[in-house]
C-alpha cells in the first residue's frame, strides 16, 4: 500500500495538505492500511473528495512519485527512516555510533 500512501499524499497536497494527509496515513499504522481507509483519511482531513480522486490517478501526479522516488534511489534510500549525517547514509543508528560519526564531522571542521 506503500504507492497508493504516496499518491494520496501527493493528491492532498494538490489541496495543501500534504502534512495533514502524512500524518492521517501514518497514524492508521503500516498494518491497517486499504485504500477505503486512506480514502477516509482525505475526507476526514477536508480535502475536496472529487479533485482528491482525480489528482491521485492524474499522470502528473504519478510522474511526481516516479521522479522522488528515482530520486530515492540515487541517494540509497530504501525506506523510511533513512539517516543522513553530512551525506553519508547512516546503517548503525546506536547512539555509541551516531555520537562517533558526528565527532568524526565536527573534527573536519576545525
Amino acid at each position: 500500500m506503500a504507492e497508493p500512501a504516496a499518491l494520496a499524499a501527493l493528491a492532498a497536497h494538490q489541496q495543501g495538505k500534504f502534512w495533514q494527509m502524512h500524518d492521517a496515513i501514518f497514524g492508521l499504522g503500516t498494518n491497517n492500511l486499504s485504500t477505503e481507509k486512506i480514502t477516509a483519511a482525505a475526507q476526514a482531513i477536508g480535502l475536496d473528495m472529487q479533485k482528491f480522486n482525480t489528482d491521485r490517478i492524474s499522470p502528473a501526479v504519478k510522474q511526481q512519485l516516479e521522479k522522488d522516488m528515482a530520486i530515492a534511489r540515487a541517494a540509497q534510500v530504501t525506506g523510511t527512516p533513512t539517516l543522513f549525517i553530512n551525506g553519508r547514509r547512516i546503517s548503525d543508528r546506536t547512539p555509541q555510533a551516531l555520537q562517533q560519526i558526528i565527532d568524526q564531522e565536527l573534527s573536519k571542521s576545525k
